[in-house]
């Protein structure tokens, strides 16, 4: 993506986490599963993730609207993967819901 603010407008949600470390199959192809699920859902517009060593995690997902990231919040198969999150992956999490208002890239090599 290079600068021009294709993603001004857009709701992010960010998902802060704390994996415990348990049943990392399950949670890989939960989280494979919910991956693709959410890219086919309407308004969905992207995500960027990452997990440091210690099970820290963050992911952003944009879209198109507070309507959509809603959609995707009270989507069933989500919820249940949600709850199994609680059960077995997570030691906590937080969602922050916010606008983006400024985007901008830089990357080596651009003009």
């Amino acid at each position: 993506m290079r600068d021009g603010g294709e993603r001004v407008g857009q709701v992010m949600v960010t998902f802060v986490s704390r994996r415990n470390g348990r049943d990392e199959a399950g949670y890989a192809a939960a989280a494979e599963r919910m991956d693709a699920l959410a890219a086919a859902q309407p308004g969905y517009r992207g995500v960027d993730s990452m997990r440091n060593a210690d099970g820290l995690g963050i992911t952003l997902s944009y879209w198109a609207d507070a309507a959509s990231a809603l959609a995707w919040r009270d989507h069933p198969e989500h919820a249940a993967t949600r709850e199994r999150g609680r059960e077995r992956w997570y030691d906590d999490y937080a969602v922050t819901v916010s606008t983006v208002t400024r985007d901008y890239r830089w990357r080596a090599g651009d003009v």
